[in-house]
């Protein structure tokens, strides 16, 4: 029986890892599960997160699974299925990855023998979504272009109106989607995995090149037995807009007062999420330009 294999597709901070998070809460006992997970940096914060369950995950960390590491993508399937024998793979690609290359990189002969290419899934913030500067971005159709399962998070913080507009277009979309809806809080009921998909020549969008669209990155990681201070941490990410120009996205895992949390910065906001990791102290930003040097140093002065 083929491995089924899913991608979880989205723009930067749309809730890709929380839906997946969810969804592995809510595992059948008797599924063997693999997690795969792809950052734009070379720093893996997702994995970490993603780690808490007993699931194996691969990170594949440092640009995008369609274009400088697509190999490295079909070789840890590869060896992922011949050392797991799974039945279901998740994938989390990064924000920044072009859906329809993912999906070209796991459709060689001898791959395509051994997965089942089941619903694939974007998520969309909805005012992004409308905005037809999103709309028209090459990188932003082709991941609403190739899923299956369009699913509209951050609706909290969404307008009426716009929940509206959204709706709209996405019941205009070609292809059509096999489901539209909306997800609090990134919540995904499991049994939508196996939504069936509707035909369309899906594997067939023209490749795009790579397109960090000028976005930067960078990675920190502390020894493990480090500790940070909860209000010189809660400081720091409130002083983050200021310190990275154009942040669109700074997450990390650290060990705040004795508490190993994951703390998430998107969309103006961030918050905090009980994690087990235990292996290191780490964080990751996202922006168009930022003092690296000066950043480390404010990491460093938030230690106990």
């Amino acid at each position: 029986m083929k491995t089924k294999i899913h991608l979880f597709t989205g723009f930067l901070g749309t809730g890709k890892t929380t839906a997946i998070r969810s969804l592995i809460e809510q595992k059948p006992a008797q599924e063997k599960w693999l997690v795969i997970v792809n950052e734009f940096g070379e720093i893996g914060i997702d994995g970490a997160v993603l780690s808490d369950n007993g699931i194996p995950v691969s990170e594949i960390s440092g640009g995008c699974l369609c274009c400088s590491v697509g190999d490295e993508l079909s070789d840890t399937v590869r060896q992922m299925l011949a050392e797991h024998q799974p039945q279901r793979i998740i994938i989390e690609a990064s924000g920044l990855a072009h859906a329809a290359g993912v999906i070209d990189e796991l459709q060689t002969p001898d791959l395509a023998e051994k997965l089942d290419i089941s619903a694939t899934f974007a998520l969309v913030d909805p005012r992004q979504f409308v905005d037809d500067d999103y709309a028209l971005n090459p990188l932003y159709r082709d991941q609403v272009s190739a899923c299956d399962v369009l699913l509209a998070s951050k609706t909290d913080l969404c307008a009426p109106d716009v929940l509206a507009q959204f709706h709209e277009r996405a019941a205009k979309l070609f292809p059509p989607k096999a489901r539209v809806t909306e997800v609090p809080n990134a919540h995904v009921p499991v049994a939508w995995l196996d939504t069936p998909i509707v035909e369309k020549s899906r594997y067939r969008i023209k490749r795009q090149p790579e397109n960090t669209l000028g976005y930067q990155s960078q990675g920190y990681t502390f020894a493990a037995d480090k500790q940070f201070d909860v209000e010189k941490m809660s400081l720091f990410f409130n002083e983050l807009p200021k310190l990275a120009d154009g942040l669109v996205r700074a997450k990390g895992v650290f060990q705040v007062e004795g508490s190993w949390v994951w703390l998430n910065w998107t969309d103006g906001a961030w918050g905090a999420t009980p994690v087990a990791w235990r292996r290191d102290n780490r964080f990751e930003l996202i922006a168009k330009s930022f003092d690296v040097d000066a950043i480390e140093q404010k990491l460093q002065d938030a230690m106990l």
